[in-house]
């Protein structure tokens, strides 16, 4: 038995380098079944745990780690040849640095907005998450993440980072004073979280825009038009800007005044003005807490019905078709009524002279 080992290394020393690639060729073939069975193992002993934080974690590694058993087998293959010191820093250097990806990449992974841990997070500690401080927060944590990847990365490769830290502060002043705007911007947006105006998803109107907010950044927030275009506001403007949220309304209002034509007559008028109240106080869409349907006032052409109530729903394509329905059922009352709307018009009295010398007196409406 011991010769046939003494055998085996004699073999292995004398064809080292084939036998090394053939190694590495082979656990680069298999390692799409071994990561597999890794992340198998791992995750049934954390899901015994029931530790959702560890979850959270070996969900983010999950391609991390697959990437890790590639390039393993071939950093130990390569090391295992005589390669002279520099080579062998370099090459430590390159691993070292793949590794501190790897890691980086992960935890980019884990502190991205749609990643479990916030969930698991809001779940077990009752935080209240706005939609714009989930994504907030995880482009502060990512921005972070990748300042520490970089300065390790730097380290790994024999950079003093001291020195670069004690450089940008000799240049701070002039990169503030270069970076106002976006300093400026960066507040915005900070105050914007912080007071909370909208959140995602709201429909605002500001004096320059109105639309869909769809993402709130450290320089700028993204508004959808109703066009269907993008319009990308600078967070300085925007928090120093008139800001509308229709979306935080719990109604919305609809008022207008109905014009009817002077033939209509008292009786009318009254029925009317209690059967388009009726109307609006039994539909299903309008809200019952404030209702007014009052005769108001003589118009110059009309007799004015003032309307003044709110629809349930605030949602605009939903608030349309209940104003819609509201109009066709108004326009049947009035037809059931033998009322009509009364339109813009104008009397003009014009004087002739006749042989009976009459005053005759001619009505143009229009």
């Amino acid at each position: 038995m011991t010769e046939l080992i003494d055998q085996l290394i004699s073999f292995f020393m004398q064809y080292r380098v084939i036998t090394t690639i053939i190694i590495v060729i082979f656990f680069v073939f298999i390692n799409r079944w071994l990561s597999k069975l890794v992340i198998y193992l791992l995750s049934k002993l954390i899901n015994k745990t029931n530790n959702q934080f560890f979850i959270a974690v070996l969900d983010a590694y999950e391609k991390p780690l697959r990437t890790f058993f590639i390039f393993l087998p071939i950093y130990i293959g390569i090391m295992s040849f005589d390669l002279t010191l520099s080579t062998e820093l370099l090459i430590d250097r390159i691993f070292n640095t793949i590794i501190i990806l790897i890691i980086g990449s992960g935890l980019i992974k884990l502190s991205s907005k749609s990643s479990r841990l916030f969930e698991k997070l809001k779940e077990k500690f009752a935080m209240e998450f706005d939609e714009i401080l989930i994504p907030f927060f995880s482009k502060v944590l990512q921005v972070v993440i990748i300042a520490v990847i970089l300065s390790l990365v730097a380290q790994a490769w024999g950079h003093n980072i001291n020195n670069l830290v004690a450089g940008l502060g000799i240049g701070g002043l002039a990169v503030a004073l270069a970076a106002q705007s976006t300093l400026g911007n960066l507040f915005g947006g900070v105050v914007i979280i912080t007071e909370k105006p909208f959140s995602l998803g709201n429909w605002i109107k500001t004096p320059s825009v109105e639309g869909i907010v769809e993402d709130i950044g450290f320089r700028s927030t993204k508004i959808r038009t109703f066009a269907n275009s993008v319009i990308v506001i600078p967070n300085s403007t925007l928090a120093n800007q008139e800001i509308e949220n229709f979306s935080s309304m719990g109604k919305r209002r609809i008022m207008f005044n109905l014009g009817l034509t002077y033939q209509t007559s008292r009786d009318q008028m009254k029925k009317c003005v209690e059967r388009i109240e009726e109307m609006i106080r039994n539909h299903e869409a309008v809200h019952p807490e404030t209702i007014m349907v009052r005769f108001d006032k003589f118009n110059d052409s009309s007799l004015d019905i003032f309307l003044y109530f709110f629809t349930k729903t605030t949602v605009w394509a939903e608030y349309l078709k209940v104003k819609e329905d509201i109009n066709f059922k108004i326009l049947e009352i009035l037809e059931e009524e033998g009322a009509s709307i009364a339109f813009p018009s104008r009397s003009l009295y014009v004087e002739t002279v006749e042989k009976e010398n009459e005053n005759k007196e001619l009505t143009v409406e229009g």
